[in-house]
């Protein structure tokens, strides 16, 4: 059974979780981190009505996240995505690629489920990420 070694609350550039982990870590070398939105640093919504901005926010704080477990975008095992509207799908895999390509180049991209979901926790929110990391 794996134990946690730490909780990761405060990341530079990512607004704090209230009431959570940004991301946990065990001692299986491996990190989970919590579902990441479209809020800048301050707490502000970016992107309202735009999937392509809301992904780019939500995986700019994935990736502020990831730097801050000492891992790269190589070292995500899966990625969990939540959406409001599959229409928009190609928005963010395009989005998506932006970040894996110049990290993965031709390897296949991680792990993925993507589930579609009625609402997210404030109306203005179009996509949640969260994933699992392996660690050094």
């Amino acid at each position: 059974m794996a134990k946690i070694n730490e909780r990761l609350t405060d990341i530079p550039g990512v607004a704090p979780g209230f009431g959570y982990a940004h991301a946990i870590t065990t001692s299986n070398g491996l990190a989970y981190v919590s579902g990441q939105i479209a809020v800048d640093a301050d707490g502000n919504v970016v992107g309202a009505n735009d999937m392509a901005a809301q992904t780019r926010q939500a995986l700019t704080n994935l990736e502020n996240i990831l730097h801050a477990l000492g891992a790269d975008w190589t070292d995500l095992v899966k990625f969990t995505w939540f959406v409001t509207d599959t229409s928009r799908l190609q928005d963010l895999r395009d989005v998506r690629d932006e970040f894996l390509r110049p990290a993965l180049g031709d390897l296949p991209n991680p792990a993925s489920s993507l589930i579609q979901v009625a609402g997210l926790f404030r109306p203005e929110f179009l996509v949640e990420v969260e994933a699992v990391v392996a660690l050094g």
